[in-house]
């Protein structure tokens, strides 16, 4: 008999990948979305016959015990957030109640009707802040450096407190940046990779950046959610690290980005102090050790591919839009 699983965020980058895994593994997944009156599904939108769409609200409890009694999910996997590390900052009470609190009351609802299931939490590198050890490992003490940061440490916290207090199956993975090209515009890969194209299509003449020295260890999602699967398989619950083992400049994405179009990066980048945090994240690098040792996970695509991958990703749909390159090169496979 197939599997059930209940995934908050199946609207995101991670909640799309993870639900294109889950299907190929023969699980029923019903997908939890917010009530709105132009829903933004198009991540999903390939899927969206095979998956069961459901409306909830991690700032409502009732909704989230009402979801998992009527569905009854073996596993339970909670990727929805506030999850722009800068919005945080203008917003440090609406990313607490959701990135924070949503987490805990899944946690309560899952206790309450479905404390068998096992349980997913999106924790984040960036709950490292301003690190105390490189690389970072799940040993790593916590200085996060954000209300992002912050928040994501308190439903790690509850994470650990309900799997050691009530005895649920409740595993954190902490993610080191895992970008896409469903990755959204507010984050700066996705930024560089969708102005590059628009820059080859003439639309832009200009890539502004903040901190183009801050270094992080970047993957694809869709290695990152086999990962998030593969915790919840183990024989007993744990944290893991999440991450490629290796750190890229902010300046090297660009290089790579601008090189996969024939351009030279320097002609077409600036720096905009607007786009500094107001506390900078210097450097993230993860140790991926105990996934690669416990869960036999390591990830598939190199650092270059996946920008490769961005970029071709975000010409070919101008291309398609109709738009024309008017510099650079056209890179092999686009087809526009």
């Amino acid at each position: 008999m197939s599997k059930t699983a209940f995934i908050t965020g199946i609207t995101g980058q991670d909640g799309s990948y993870l639900a294109e895994h889950l299907l190929e593994q023969g699980y029923r997944v019903v997908g939890m979305v917010r009530r709105a009156s132009t829903p933004s599904l198009e991540r999903i939108e390939h899927l969206r016959d095979r998956l069961d769409l459901v409306e909830g609200d991690l700032l409502d409890t009732s909704s989230l015990v009402r979801l998992l009694g009527e569905h009854e999910p073996d596993e339970v996997y909670n990727l929805a957030a506030q999850s722009f590390v800068k919005t945080s900052f203008h917003e440090p009470l609406n990313t607490g109640q959701v990135t924070g609190l949503g987490a805990a009351r899944l946690l309560e609802a899952l206790r309450l009707v479905r404390p068998g299931a096992r349980f997913y939490q999106a924790s984040s590198s960036e709950m490292f802040g301003k690190v105390r050890e490189t690389p970072q490992r799940e040993t790593t003490p916590f200085h996060p450096r954000s209300p992002y940061g912050v928040a994501k440490v308190y439903a790690h916290w509850m994470t650990v407190n309900y799997r050691e207090a009530y005895g649920i199956f409740a595993c954190s993975g902490i993610l080191f940046n895992h970008e896409s090209p469903r990755r959204g515009l507010e984050f700066v890969t996705r930024k560089i990779s969708n102005t590059v194209a628009r820059i080859v299509c003439g639309l832009e003449d200009r890539l502004l950046l903040g901190n183009l020295e801050a270094r992080r260890d970047w993957g694809f999602a869709g290695d990152y959610v086999r990962a998030m699967h593969a915790m919840l398989q183990a024989e007993e619950p744990d944290d893991y690290v999440v991450a490629t083992g290796e750190t890229h400049a902010v300046r090297e994405f660009c290089e790579l980005a601008f090189d996969r179009v024939g351009l030279d990066w320097q002609e077409f980048t600036g720096v905009d102090e607007r786009y500094y945090r107001p506390a900078e994240v210097d450097l993230l690098l993860g140790d991926p050790t105990r996934a690669r040792e416990r869960l036999g996970w390591k990830p598939r695509l190199s650092f270059p591919e996946l920008v490769g991958m961005m970029v071709d990703a975000d010409l070919d749909a101008l291309l398609r839009a109709g738009h024309h390159a008017v510099r650079g090169r056209i890179p092999a496979g686009v087809q526009g």
